[in-house]
């Protein structure tokens, strides 16, 4: 991006590895940000090593690292360290998801670095915080979604409990992360002082079931795992059409009664058994059977576009592959491609002034950025480079962990 990007001039020192942080700081890239990640030397992040895999490198690592330098140190080398402070005093924000207590080893804490730079914004990533006694605790995002509550309330009715088909706490804590980031640094822009942003997945994905949380504060009772359909409004579901299923999303009488009129059933508005969102839900069953005996005889796009063009929220359902080669996403401009491995990624999310932000940077390679980085480290040598070929050639066997999170 231009200088006229949101995080122009602001410089990340980016430790974290896999997930949460790296797509954190993917945003930050994204926004204009320099985003250098700091990677162990010969190994780099986890995520290099684990698949699915095109030619030889990993698109999971392409899609969270687009956009970011790489430089290799050895906390445990004084000479690093060296480098690696002189790196420090000239950055604006840290980012890390060690598990908590391992920066305090590696001398890489908040209070370790504020001596170096008092005005940094340092960000830490984990399973349940920086203190209490669940800390030390180690939190993959499937254990977080079981210990928040929200895998019981997934699933079908009469199913066991199910995770989300996505990492959800790892990108929502990411998410959350470069929030956390922004606040701090627009509070740097008045105060002077920096931050230290303590994000806790646990924390973050309680706070994002926010129907969840009002069943429980309503009525004392946990939320009901009720498969696609929502738990307090109806029709609020999948539907069954003449050639699959259909989503159909009403949540107010004014949506219901143009529903009601599409599928040929307008007295339905004034029946009181589906006078309210209360009623309806109570009788839910009745009304799938309206809907899905209006739609017996037509085609799920057909379904879908005539419900559309009446006003009703609706959509078939697709898979990631359909959604990514749809016209939809083709206009949104949303499928990036990285300029030297040809990976495809999702871009930002957000547009600014109608341009969705973009880091020119591709993909870096281990230790791509030595020299530039930290000025007095040479560049890869030959033996990294016939280290990295190797690994070109790899087929995915390599095991992967996420250590000290």
């Amino acid at each position: 991006m231009t200088s006229s990007a949101p995080f122009a001039n602001v410089t990340v020192v980016d430790f974290s590895r896999v997930l949460a942080g790296p797509y954190a700081t993917a945003m930050l890239a994204d926004l204009g940000a320099e985003v250098i990640k700091v990677e162990v030397p010969d190994v780099g992040d986890d995520a290099r090593h684990l698949g699915p895999f095109l030619d030889g490198e990993s698109t999971y690592f392409s899609g969270l690292n687009r956009g970011k330098k790489s430089v290799e140190i050895n906390l445990k080398s004084d000479d690093d360290r060296e480098q690696l402070l002189d790196l420090l005093r000239r950055a604006d924000v840290v980012v890390e998801n060690f598990r908590p207590g391992v920066a305090e080893r590696l001398g890489i804490a908040y209070e370790d670095l504020t001596d170096v730079n008092p005005q940094i914004v340092y960000a830490s990533v984990s399973g349940y915080g920086q203190s209490g006694d669940y800390a030390a605790a180690p939190a993959y995002d499937t254990v977080v979604q079981a210990k928040t509550g929200l895998m019981e309330a997934t699933g079908s009715h009469d199913g066991d409990p199910t995770r989300v088909g996505e990492s959800i706490a790892d990108v929502s804590a990411g998410l959350h992360t470069a929030l956390g980031i922004a606040a701090a640094l627009y509070r740097r822009l008045a105060t002077g002082a920096g931050a230290h942003v303590d994000i806790p997945m646990y924390d973050v994905l309680v706070s994002m079931q926010p129907t969840n949380i009002a069943i429980v504060e309503a009525t004392d009772s946990p939320p009901t795992r009720c498969g696609n359909a929502h738990p307090v409004t109806a029709p609020f579901d999948t539907y069954a059409a003449a050639d699959g299923l259909i989503v159909i999303a009403v949540a107010n009488n004014r949506l219901f009664a143009v529903l009601a009129e599409a599928i040929g059933h307008a007295e339905l508005a004034e029946d009181p058994r589906f006078s309210t969102d209360g009623q309806r839900k109570l009788n839910e069953n009745l009304l799938r059977s309206y809907i899905e005996d209006a739609l017996a005889g037509t085609p799920v796009l057909e379904a879908v576009q005539q419900l559309t063009d009446a006003g009703v929220p609706a959509s078939e359902v697709v898979d990631l592959k359909q959604t990514l080669e749809s016209d939809l996403a083709r206009s949104r401009e949303l499928h990036r491609w990285d300029p030297r491995n040809g990976h495809g990624y999702v871009g930002h999310p957000l547009l600014f002034d109608g341009t969705r932000p973009s880091s020119q940077l591709p993909v870096p390679h281990l230790g791509e950025h030595n020299a530039e980085v930290l000025r007095t480290r040479t560049p890869l040598s030959a033996a990294h480079g016939n280290r990295e070929a190797l690994h070109r050639k790899e087929t995915g066997t390599t095991t992967t962990r996420e250590a000290d999170r």
